[in-house]
């Protein structure tokens, strides 16, 4: 078979995949914004996710890890920023919760991931922080096109992140992605126009902010998982997986 041919078919495979995937991780992630009440624990909606995951048909793509991650899905409370393990831990009205959620189906990942408030009430400093940060993703995303660089997208997340006086996690970043979780190039949070990879056609990449109420300092916990600010402040983390596309990019995992 001519090798041009074959991956152009391999391309179209991939995208027909992750467009699934990602329409099945989309709609899974706002189906839990509406399941999370206050009085649930961790663990318990990471059952309930593991259960949606499966009967949706997708696989839980933390079960593929190299290191046992213990869930399906990540749940960053407060002051964890992201990768916060499952745990019997209540969530109270007003908690900041962050979900972050890997899938994967017919051998290509999907990732996304938001912030809430859980219930009805919650700090406004914290409601300002997720919608200032939604505000970054979708910044970096308008970017999105064949031969843009990673570091117009980095500089425009960065931009309204700055402008919004909220701390800019550097030492996690956005990834490509597809069959493997986390692949180049790397799409970091900060950045100059101008500089690194340009993106072509079929490129798919995971846009996520990080930000934080105080100092970005931040380390791992005793679970060798969950990453905590130093400060003791709020952490805020959203994703999606985009697709670059002739006409500019396709989000895949909308959970809007």
């Amino acid at each position: 078979m001519n090798k041009k041919v074959a991956q152009t078919e391999n391309l179209q495979e991939k995208i027909a995949a992750m467009r699934a995937g990602g329409e099945i991780l989309g709609r899974l992630l706002k189906d839990l914004r509406e399941y999370v009440q206050p009085g649930m624990t961790g663990k318990e909606i990471d059952a309930w996710v593991r259960a949606e995951i499966v009967k949706r048909g997708a696989k839980v793509a933390y079960d593929y890890l190299d290191e046992d991650f213990p869930g399906a899905i990540c749940i960053s409370v407060n002051d964890t920023l992201v990768h916060g393990t499952p745990n019997e831990e209540v969530l109270e009205e007003g908690d900041k919760v962050s979900f972050d959620l890997d899938i994967l189906y017919q051998g290509y990942y999907t990732d996304a991931a938001f912030t809430m408030l859980v219930g009805n009430k919650g700090s406004a400093a914290v409601k300002a922080m997720i919608k200032t940060t939604e505000n970054a993703m979708w910044a970096g995303i308008n970017e999105v096109r064949p031969g843009v660089k990673i570091g117009d997208i980095s500089f425009a997340v960065e931009k309204v992140l700055r402008k919004g006086k909220l701390g800019v996690i550097e030492n996690y970043v956005g990834h490509g992605i597809g069959r493997e979780m986390h692949m180049e190039p790397d799409v970091p949070n900060y950045g100059v126009r101008g500089h690194g990879y340009t993106l072509q056609v079929g490129d798919t990449i995971c846009i996520e902010p990080m930000s934080c109420l105080g100092k970005p300092a931040n380390y791992i916990d005793e679970t060798s998982w969950s990453v905590k600010m130093k400060d003791g402040s709020i952490g805020c983390h959203c994703e999606n997986t985009v697709l670059v596309t002739e006409e500019g990019c396709e989000v895949l995992t909308d959970w809007r």
